[in-house]
């Protein structure tokens, strides 16, 4: 079976090769998109591609946990992760 993923140097070839640019242009497009991205993220901004994606940062409480190793409790920090949700576009397309 072949491996079904694209990394980012192939997204970068294929945007090229289907809008004329060089790899060079848009490396540095999608290089800046995702320094946006992360910087909007990390300040608690919401960014939404309507119809494509939207990516927010949601809080985590306070919690207790399980060492799976010794099976002691520990008290695991509050703490923020990223929340992305597909747009209906998105959706559309996997269908």
């Amino acid at each position: 079976m072949a491996d079904k993923s694209l990394n980012k140097t192939e997204l970068v070839a294929k945007i090229a090769s289907s809008t004329g640019q060089s790899q060079a242009a848009v490396g540095g497009v999608l290089d800046s998109l995702f320094a946006e991205l992360a910087d909007a993220v990390s300040n608690g901004v919401k960014v939404s591609i309507p119809g494509w994606l939207a990516v927010e940062r949601t809080d985590r409480a306070a919690r207790t946990g399980r060492n799976p190793q010794t099976g002691e409790t520990i008290n695991i920090p509050a703490g923020h992760s990223v929340k992305v949700t597909a747009g209906s576009k998105l959706k559309a397309a996997v269908k």
